[in-house]
């Protein structure tokens, strides 16, 4: 095993390309380390206050906490072959007084998987960060387009008139969602708490004995001094369908994303040209083709969001293969699997605030997309008013699906849309309205219901949410 990691051998993107410096340091060798360590002076600790160790053998364990040396360990573990217990000889050979006392009674898991639980919680907490901050840009951004009208698409074809502001509440509204999702993840968070090798506790009952201390009371003193509460029952690893139910948080604020942006992808093609997303005046878009413009931000995230989704199968098959007390094959892919899940989720919520906050959209574009087909989708508007005035319902749908086949025809050829001047000039309406009142059954521009309204609501919503007292 080698540890000379330079660019003439395979580097991990998000070392560097993918995810916060912030996210990378909580998923860091180092801190791993450094919570190892916590750990192990806890349970120091809740042995002196049950007379097992002494102050003395304590406090050398935790004046030697952050003196993390990896290069040491690394050589240790070359020897050994064992990561954690390199690092207890590490630890140990830092405190002459306290050494010999590290890791008494434990198992790799009892430290391990609670040091995980931790890294967790702190990544947890700057992923909530993030969502909060890209809720509240949205918000912004509803509130400001809510009443502007834009063409509606279903199956991909125009269909009935929307409103911008009214198509981003609905990835507000699964914003929402995503976040209740991941605060509760949070709040539930348990670690694996003081069990052994088999989760029985039979090592600490074997310390304990002659004291009055049970080995529920040591765990309690060591998750007090964590933070953290314990699983009442446990195997030699905490249960992994806590990893399951959060990775599964993470890939379903991933589809959110995903779906934005691949709105946005749709939306920026030249052919509807409504929505970009920024575009620096130094960014190169194409190395072939200096014009293009390519939503590389909006690509990037539907990338990562599609490797995300993925994760919580490798989850799924780790608490279905914890055979019995416990098996080995979920080691390997943890150590990548839970810290990629949550740089990705990083760099996905970074760059859709990205998106959301300088996202351009053309109005002249929506104005364009109206006058071509929203015509077709107010032709039920007059359809309703023309029978209310008393023309034959089935009769004057027909007339309206020649005209609408005629104009569609025309507009394949290249023409501007007709249906107006046809719709207004066919007999059929001109004995049942004027010409005017035609004209503005067929302007689609208000015909949005109550989107604008809904879309506001939407927007007050979000924005108190965020206001919302911490239950944490």
């Amino acid at each position: 095993m080698s540890e000379a990691f330079t660019h003439e051998t395979f580097l991990s993107p998000f070392t560097w390309r993918y995810g916060s410096p912030e996210m990378r340091r909580v998923w860091s060798l180092a801190h791993q380390r450094r919570l190892w360590r916590r750990i192990w002076v806890a349970l120091a600790d809740a042995q002196r206050d049950a007379g097992l160790v002494t102050q003395a053998q304590v406090e050398d364990l935790r004046s030697h906490v952050d003196d993390i040396d990896i290069e040491r360990a690394q050589a240790i573990e070359r020897d050994i072959r064992h990561d954690l217990m390199a690092e207890v000889k590490t630890f140990a050979e830092q405190c002459p007084v306290g050494g010999g006392i590290i890791h008494l009674g434990a198992t790799s898991m009892d430290v391990q998987d609670n040091a995980d639980v931790l890294r967790l919680r702190d990544a947890l907490d700057l992923l909530l960060t993030r969502l909060d901050a890209t809720i509240g840009r949205l918000a912004a951004q509803i509130t400001t387009w809510a009443d502007a009208p834009t063409m509606g698409f279903t199956h991909l074809q125009p269909a009935e008139p929307t409103t911008t502001g009214y198509r981003l509440a609905q990835t507000g509204q699964d914003l929402l969602d995503d976040r209740r999702a991941l605060r509760r993840c949070r709040a539930e968070l348990k670690g694996k708490g003081l069990k052994g090798a088999t989760g029985t506790s039979a090592s600490y009952a074997q310390l304990l004995e002659g004291t009055d201390r049970a080995p529920a009371d040591l765990e309690a003193h060591v998750m007090a001094a964590l933070g953290l509460d314990a699983h009442v029952v446990a195997t030699q690893v905490a249960p992994r369908k806590q990893e399951y139910a959060l990775l599964s948080a993470l890939a379903g604020l991933g589809q959110t994303l995903y779906k934005f942006a691949f709105d946005l992808r749709l939306l920026q093609a030249p052919t509807i040209g409504e929505w970009a997303e920024p575009f620096g005046a130094r960014q190169v878009g194409s190395s072939a083709m200096p014009f293009k413009r390519n939503p590389i931000d909006a690509e990037n995230i539907d990338s990562l969001a599609r490797h995300l989704a993925a994760l919580p199968r490798v989850a799924w098959d780790n608490a279905s293969h914890t055979l019995l007390e416990r098996t080995l094959d979920d080691s390997a892919n943890r150590r990548t699997v839970l810290a990629e899940a949550c740089l990705i989720t990083d760099e996905l919520l970074r760059r859709g605030h990205t998106l959301i906050d300088g996202l351009r959209i053309d109005a002249d574009a929506s104005a364009r997309l109206m006058a071509t087909y929203g015509p077709f989708a107010a032709t039920e508007r007059l359809l309703m008013e023309a029978v209310k005035r008393g023309g034959d319902r089935q009769a004057l749908h027909e007339v309206i699906r020649g005209h609408a086949l005629a104009a569609w025809a025309a507009l394949k050829a290249g023409a501007a849309n007709p249906l107006v001047a046809r719709l207004v000039g066919e007999p059929a309406f001109e004995a049942l309205m004027p010409p005017d009142a035609i004209r503005r059954c067929l302007d689609a521009r208000d015909y949005v219901g109550d989107a604008p309204n809904r879309a506001r609501r939407m927007a007050a919503l979000m924005t108190a949410t965020l206001q919302e007292p911490s239950d944490d």
